[in-house]
C-alpha cells in the first residue's frame, strides 16, 4: 500500500445547508475535509459525492463564506464556514 504524502493537508470546513439543499441532504450541516487550496465549488462537489441528491441543485447554488457571499472560485481556509445557498426568487 502506498503512503499518502506528508505534504497533503486536509482542512475542516463546516458546510451549512438551507431550504432545498437541506431537504436534499436531510441535514443542516456537515464537516467536509478538502485539501488545502480547495475552492467553494470544490467543496460543493465533495458534498455532492456525500449527498447525491444535492447534485441536481449544484448548478444553481450560490456560496457564502463566513457569512459573506462569494464566487465559486473562492479559496477556502481551515475552519471556514461555507453556506450553500439555493437560488432566490423575487426581485
Amino acid at each position: 500500500m502506498r503512503e499518502i504524502s506528508a505534504t497533503l493537508h486536509l482542512m475542516k470546513v463546516t458546510v451549512r445547508f438551507f431550504a432545498s439543499h437541506r431537504e436534499a441532504t436531510g441535514k443542516p450541516s456537515y464537516v467536509a475535509q478538502p485539501p488545502d487550496g480547495a475552492t467553494a465549488a470544490d467543496v460543493l462537489q465533495l458534498a455532492c459525492r456525500e449527498f447525491p441528491k444535492l447534485a441536481a441543485l449544484a448548478p444553481s447554488s450560490a456560496f457564502a463564506v463566513n457569512r459573506a457571499q462569494v464566487p465559486p472560485s473562492t479559496v477556502l481556509r481551515d475552519g471556514d464556514e461555507l453556506a450553500l445557498l439555493p437560488p432566490m426568487a423575487g426581485g
